[in-house]
């Protein structure tokens, strides 16, 4: 059996903004669903995104909405690794890090750690903190 897990962020009104960053960062296919589209809203909330996803060609899925008023917005922490030293992934992860840290702010720069892996922190300019560790 295959499990997966999928990262589900829900923002302040910026989900069709961060969901472009990511499509640009990770590549893969996005879609979004509006209020309006899903449910019919006609009100405030009508152009938010109700329900957004990217699916990235290695295994990746992230899911993101806006909160509507009176909802909390949930960022939390994503986390992005490679299980085996891999020089492809490795590079990818390192690629995927450089973007990301467009309008970033930087809490760990990406750098060879005391286990010997490269693992580097940063919240990014939608507010989500990354950790990005990567075996080679």
């Amino acid at each position: 059996m295959t499990i997966g897990l999928t990262p589900y962020l829900q923002f302040p009104g910026t989900a069709r903004g961060a969901l472009t960053f990511y499509h640009s960062v990770f590549g893969g296919e996005v879609g979004m669903m509006t209020y309006a589209e899903g449910m019919g809203a006609e009100d405030e909330t009508k152009d938010l995104i109700m329900h957004g996803s990217l699916f990235v060609e290695r295994g990746l899925h992230l899911m993101a909405a806006d909160a509507p008023e009176g909802m909390s917005s949930v960022l939390g922490t994503v986390s992005l690794s490679n299980s085996e030293a891999d020089d492809a992934e490795h590079a990818t992860l390192v690629q995927w890090w450089e973007k990301l840290s467009e309008g970033a702010q930087i809490t760990e720069p990406l750098a060879k750690s005391p286990w010997g892996d490269s693992f580097g922190m940063l919240t990014d300019k939608f507010g989500v903190a990354w950790m990005v560790n990567a075996s080679h």
